[in-house]
C-alpha cells in the first residue's frame, strides 16, 4: 500500500473490490445528472406513484409458501418447454407488415420495426444472480445463440435487475456496433463492461433519444433498482415507448400498475403491439410487479382505453421467482383477454410472429403445465345439488380438460 493509498476512502475501496456482476456506481457528470434529475428526491429515485419496495407481510409465512416442495413443483413446467428453434431462415426475410416480434423468453424480445431491430432486455444467461452457482436457473434453453442473432441496431435495458441486465449478454453485445439505451445512472454498469460510452443514450424519463430512424423514449414505471445487497437507488427503471415511421410499441419492464399508463399512451400511442410484464406478481410486492389483469388494464390504458392492437405477455415462463404456479400468468392473461375483447398473443419462446398477421394463441403451457392451485381470477360455479350451493374450486389441471 502506498501513502497514497491509505487516503483513499473506504467505501471507494470497497467499490473497487466489488466484483464485476455487481455492475459499478454512478460518478462524476453521471452522478450530476441523477442528483439534477426531476425524478430524484431525497437521495434516492421516486416512483410516480407510492410503492413498496421490500416485500410486505410475514417473511416467515412467504418461506413456507416459497419453499414448501408441492409449491415448489407448481413453479416449474412439469415437461420440456416447447422452445421454437429460431433460425436465420425465420428472420432472413423482412416482415411483410413492417412489424415483426419474436419472444426470446421472460422479458427478452426481439423486435423488427420499419427495417430496423431493437432487442429489448437482453439475457442469455443460465442464472439471473451475480454467482454462477446460485439464483434462479433457465427453465428452458435460449432459442437463438447470441452470436447467430445477427446485426442490431439498439439494445434497450428497462432497468438494472440481474433478470432484465445480464453481464455475459452485455459483454458479447459490446463486442458489436449496437447502440444502447438506458435508464439514467445505469450507464455505469455498461461502461465497467467494455461498452464505449459513445455508444450509450441514457436517458431520464420523457427524454428521448433517435437511432437510425427509430425514436425512443423512456417513459415512467413503477418499480425499483439496484444490483448489490446495499440498494442505494441512484439508477432508473423505466418503460419505453419505441417508434418508426409507420409503427408504434412499448416494453413495460418491471412495474406495478399506476394512472400514469394512460398518460404514456396519449402522449406516445396508439401502439401496434404492447410488450407488458405479467408475471412473477404476488401480494408479498403488489406495487412493483402487475397481475395479469393489472396487465390487461394498463394495455388498455396505452390505448385510450379501448381494445387496440396486440398485447404480448412477458416476464414470464422462464425464471422461477414468485410463489404463483408457472403457467398461472399465461392462463390468466388468456382469460382477461377474451373478457376485454383484446387480441393477445402466445408465442413459445423463439416464435416469431407478426402483430398484423396471424397471431400464434395455441395454449402450449397447457402440455407442459403441473396442475395449478384454484384459479383465484374464476368464481366457483353452483352445482347441481340442493340449495344450488357453490362448490369448492379444485385445481385447475390445464394438461388436461378443462
Amino acid at each position: 500500500m502506498t501513502g497514497a493509498d491509505y487516503f483513499v476512502p473506504f467505501r471507494t475501496k470497497l467499490r473497487s473490490m466489488r466484483s464485476e456482476p455487481f455492475g459499478a456506481d454512478p460518478a462524476g457528470a453521471r452522478m450530476q445528472r441523477i442528483l439534477s434529475s426531476p425524478n430524484f428526491a431525497d437521495g434516492v429515485f421516486q416512483n410516480p406513484l407510492g410503492a413498496r419496495t421490500r416485500p410486505s407481510g410475514s417473511t416467515l409465512e412467504f418461506a413456507k409458501i416459497y419453499f414448501q416442495k408441492e409449491q415448489r413443483l407448481r413453479r416449474a413446467p412439469a415437461g420440456t418447454v416447447p422452445v421454437h428453434a429460431t433460425t436465420l431462415a425465420d428472420l432472413a426475410a423482412p416482415p411483410a407488415t413492417g412489424l415483426r416480434l419474436t419472444w426470446m423468453g421472460h422479458s427478452s424480445v426481439l423486435a423488427e420495426i420499419d427495417g430496423r431491430r431493437v432487442l429489448f432486455d437482453p439475457v442469455w444467461g443460465e442464472r439471473c444472480s451475480p454467482f454462477p452457482f446460485a439464483g434462479p436457473k433457465r427453465l428452458h434453453p435460449v432459442p437463438v445463440p447470441l452470436a447467430t442473432l445477427g446485426p442490431v441496431d439498439v439494445v434497450v435495458i428497462s432497468h438494472d435487475h440481474y433478470d432484465h441486465l445480464d453481464l455475459p449478454t452485455i459483454r458479447a453485445l459490446a463486442g458489436t456496433d449496437t447502440v444502447f439505451a438506458v435508464p439514467l445512472g445505469v450507464g455505469a454498469h455498461l461502461e465497467r463492461w467494455g461498452v464505449a460510452p459513445d455508444r450509450l443514450r441514457e436517458l431520464d424519463w420523457n427524454e428521448k433519444a433517435k437511432v437510425n430512424g427509430i425514436s425512443l423514449t423512456a417513459t415512467p414505471a413503477r418499480h425499483f433498482c439496484g444490483r448489490g445487497l446495499r440498494n442505494n437507488q441512484h439508477t432508473l427503471w423505466a418503460s419505453w415507448a419505441v417508434s418508426g415511421p409507420e409503427h408504434r410499441i412499448y416494453h413495460s419492464g418491471d412495474t406495478g400498475y399506476f394512472p400514469g399508463f394512460r398518460d404514456i399512451g396519449a402522449e406516445h400511442g396508439p401502439f401496434d403491439a404492447t410488450m407488458i410484464q405479467i408475471g412473477a406478481y404476488s401480494e408479498y410486492w403488489p406495487d412493483i410487479h402487475m397481475t395479469p389483469a393489472e396487465g390487461m388494464r394498463a394495455h388498455l390504458d396505452l390505448q385510450g382505453g379501448r381494445p387496440h392492437g396486440v398485447m404480448v405477455p412477458i416476464h414470464w415462463g422462464t425464471f422461477n421467482l414468485a410463489p404463483h404456479a408457472w403457467a398461472e400468468p399465461a392462463e390468466w392473461t388468456k382469460d382477461a383477454a377474451e373478457e376485454a375483447e383484446q387480441p393477445a398473443a402466445f408465442p413459445r419462446p423463439g416464435e416469431p410472429f407478426e402483430p398484423a398477421g396471424t397471431l400464434p394463441v395455441e395454449t402450449w403451457w397447457r402440455a407442459v403445465s403441473a396442475p395449478m392451485a384454484a384459479p383465484q381470477w374464476r368464481t366457483a360455479t353452483p352445482d347441481a345439488v340442493p340449495g344450488g350451493a357453490p362448490v369448492a374450486r379444485r385445481d385447475l389441471d390445464v394438461a388436461g380438460e378443462r
